[in-house]
């Protein structure tokens, strides 16, 4: 795996236009000025991987538009240590922003070939979150809570069980919407254990699946 001078002017370009379309959050345009984007492309693909559009990775799923990576990131207002939880791993390259970030992740994928493929080479780039293989529309109960809760699916609705396993002040950024097209939100859980709800732009999401997903509402 080559990082060059040539793929870290590429990272630059695209950090750039990044903050050319909003995103305004110096620490996370940092973040994703560090992780090699291009190592999450085949070597026949390399050519797409520093422009700010999502990309196939097979099983049906696309390694995430930068622009939405830095977006949904710059939502959860990640403090170093804070321990997050992100649904849907994929191909593991949101993983590598919220860790350049100081987050303890605990990572869960509902593909186990994904699941498979993304520790592994996670690991390799020296990236240790925690992985789990299962149902991320549940959470993770066991670990919770969380400081944080990224969905990187588009969901129906927005789980409950999400919502109970933040800590007090904690946030929760999940899309949802149809198959088509979401509606970013960000649920904050106040110390008195109320919530507030915030809402952003529309997006387009792979289906978060599993049991409060789009499997189970069909």
């Amino acid at each position: 795996m080559i990082d060059s001078y040539k793929h870290r002017g590429l990272r630059r370009s695209l950090v750039n236009k990044l903050k050319g379309k909003g995103i305004d959050d110096a620490i996370v345009l940092e973040a994703l000025g560090r992780v090699p984007r291009h190592f999450f492309f085949s070597p026949e693909f390399l050519g797409h991987a520093y422009q700010d559009k999502a990309f196939p990775i097979g099983e049906g799923q696309t390694i995430s538009q930068p622009y939405t990576v830095a977006f949904q990131t710059m939502l959860l207002q990640i403090k170093k240590g804070d321990k997050v939880l992100e649904i849907g791993t994929g191909s593991g390259y949101q993983c590598c922003i919220l860790m350049e970030l100081g987050a303890d992740v605990y990572t869960i994928e509902y593909n186990k070939s994904l699941f498979q493929k993304a520790k592994s080479f996670l690991i390799k780039m020296g990236y240790n979150a925690q992985f789990f293989m299962g149902d991320g529309s549940k959470g993770l109960k066991t670990f919770s809570p969380y400081d944080a809760i990224l969905v990187t699916a588009g969901a129906p609705t927005v789980p409950k069980s999400l919502i109970e396993q933040l800590k007090p002040g904690g946030r929760l950024v999940i899309p949802v919407g149809n198959d088509k097209s979401q509606k970013m939100i960000r649920i904050e859980k106040t110390m008195d254990g109320k919530f507030t709800k915030e809402e952003f732009a529309n997006f387009s999401f792979v289906p978060l699946v599993g049991e409060f997903g789009w499997k189970s509402s069909k």
